[in-house]
């Protein structure tokens, strides 16, 4: 297992719709914050795609990620099979063993499990011949069950999950029994801490981020949980950043988040 930082980690850098920072982190921006804070890993997701550099742009990347040794995941998001081959083909490039999807699409597209499985299927021949597997991420609209039964239905063989630790309270499940469904089919970790808190007028709650290790997620059993399944997954940190009173200040709480956060990782995670 490594430790690595992704675009949902730096999501406000990256930019958020109606909050873009005056200097967005571009996707060299993100190797060169990696390599500061010492991890091994970046993963590029939808928010930051690699797919969209032209042929120039990504030879320099390619040299850049390669002179700070920095390995390169891929995140996609909806089921375009365009989409998907491009990030295929990226990571066959890159030598990454898979592919992370979030199944449904910005566009409002948010098939049946068994609409996605029918749409993935036919693709499914590709990412055998490239040695990749798609790693279905948990995103909140399918429980964790259902999940299971879908990579069931395309081949555990060539299909996984990128286990997120926080999005299935969506689903009204909690890490444990994400974890316990889940993690036998693991290919990726999305470690996400949070928090849970009673609202001031006491009618209800708010389930918001917190730096790595001061929030709920139980880490160190996490991450035992899941080099327990033999699939050699990397952690990757993310961050549910709450925004402060401006974006400047935000930027920096970010900043702030990541750091702390992966020098708490650290004590887990040696590379």
């Amino acid at each position: 297992m490594k430790l690595g930082v992704g675009s949902y980690t730096f999501t406000w850098g990256v930019g958020v719709p109606g909050n873009l920072p005056a200097q967005p982190l571009s996707v060299f921006d993100l190797l060169e914050k990696a390599a500061t804070l010492g991890v091994g890993v970046v993963q590029f997701c939808d928010n930051l795609p690699i797919v969209k550099l032209s042929a120039q742009e990504l030879d320099a990347f390619t040299e850049r990620a390669q002179a700070l040794r920095l390995d390169i995941e891929l995140g996609a998001r909806g089921l375009n099979a365009e989409n998907l081959r491009a990030h295929l083909c990226l990571a066959k490039r890159f030598r990454s063993a898979f592919v992370r999807l979030v199944i449904d699409s910005h566009h409002g597209d948010e098939p049946s499990a068994d609409e996605a499985v029918a749409r993935l299927r036919p693709l499914m021949p590709e990412f055998v011949e490239a040695g990749v597997k798609l790693a279905i991420e948990n995103h909140d609209r399918f429980p964790a069950r259902v999940l299971e039964q879908m990579v069931r239905q395309l081949g555990v063989a060539h299909t996984g999950v990128c286990l997120d630790t926080v999005n299935s309270l969506g689903s009204l499940e909690t890490p444990e029994e994400v974890v316990r469904v889940l993690s036998p089919y693991a290919v990726n970790l999305h470690v996400k801490d949070f928090t849970i808190r009673r609202v001031d007028h006491q009618m209800g709650f708010v389930v918001e981020g917190c730096p790595a290790g001061e929030g709920r997620l139980d880490i160190p059993w996490l991450i035992e949980a899941i080099r327990a399944n033999g699939h050699r997954a990397n952690a990757i940190l993310e961050l549910w950043t709450p925004p402060a009173a401006t974006l400047d200040a935000t930027l920096e709480r970010e900043n702030a988040w990541a750091i702390a956060s992966v020098a708490r990782l650290r004590k887990l995670i040696k590379d």
